[in-house]
């Protein structure tokens, strides 16, 4: 973990929610309401706005930006964000860091989640971990050697879109999954699975079975040491485990189930964290070869 002094900011379609981050730790933090549907401009100026307030007052050495949609990393450039249609092709980090002065870096919010689980959470023990966001839709980022891989455009990570069974796994293993199966909010579920409710057991239960299936899939691909599990649906975990466990166990080579460590990530703020983070790895990067990030 560095001492540097960072800016992070999680864009969405409501709010752009902002933070201080002081050697791995949030100690500021604000929420501005994304003007969504205005002209690029506006919602700019209101981005703008928000850090010139967080950083009042302190020296930051970069900023991190989380943006859920198709990214050039490289070059700073969001593409075709659904819930801000006025960003069709944005140099986004040339905008802000032009402003600034200082460097910035770009990141989807599944990549955002694992580096922030790498720079500021429990993966630091790891030097291969994935991180899997599991909320709304499907998301997935990794780390391989203290490095990001993102793949061209961001694209890493899209397991989502993978056919399985009569759909793909983000049908399967996301929010989708308890409405379009059981036309069920998956907070209910949740709610009447803390109360005992043996049905809503049963759903988490086929819930951890695809997401068993899921990280089966993963581990013959890449087989990281370590996954977290991060989103609006890890806090039943605990519901779902057993279940994702039974089907790993399943995996033709034991000794990689045997040193597989799965978690339930612990990072409060991850959003924020997360961008923070991807402007953090990046500087320690560029300290160790020399490459630049965004800066004009």
């Amino acid at each position: 973990m560095s001492n540097r002094t960072i800016v992070g900011v999680d864009i969405g379609g409501t709010s752009i929610n902002i933070g201080l981050v002081e050697a791995g730790q949030l100690v500021k933090k604000l929420k501005v309401a994304t003007p969504a549907q205005e002209a690029k401009d506006v919602v700019i100026k209101a981005l703008l706005d928000g850090i010139e307030s967080i950083k009042s007052g302190h020296e930051v050495q970069g900023i991190g930006i989380g943006v859920p949609g198709l990214l050039d990393t490289e070059r700073g450039i969001v593409y075709d964000l659904v819930n801000i249609p006025s960003w069709k092709e944005l140099h986004l980090a040339k905008e802000v860091s032009k402003y600034f002065n200082t460097e910035v870096f770009i990141g989807n919010d599944a990549n955002c989640f694992v580096v922030g689980e790498k720079m500021y959470g429990r993966g630091d023990r790891y030097n291969s971990i994935a991180g899997v966001t599991l909320g709304t839709g499907l998301g997935m980022g990794f780390v391989f050697n203290e490095q990001l891989h993102s793949g061209i455009m961001s694209a890493a990570g899209e397991v989502g879109a993978i056919p399985y069974m009569l759909h793909n796994y983000e049908h399967y293993c996301s929010g989708k999954f308890f409405s379009r199966e059981f036309g069920l909010d998956g907070d209910v579920v949740f709610q009447e699975a803390l109360a005992g409710h043996a049905v809503s057991k049963g759903i988490f239960r086929q819930f951890g079975l695809h997401l068993g299936h899921l990280f089966k899939h993963l581990l013959h691909i890449v087989a990281p040491e370590a996954i977290f599990i991060g989103g609006s649906i890890k806090d039943a975990y605990p519901f779902f485990s057993d279940a994702m466990w039974e089907v790993l166990h399943t995996f033709p080579y034991k000794r990689v189930i045997d040193n597989l460590i799965v978690e339930k990530s612990e990072m409060n703020d991850v959003a924020i964290m997360g961008a923070a983070a991807v402007c953090d790895m990046n500087l320690n990067l560029k300290e160790k070869s020399d490459v630049s990030g965004i800066v004009i």
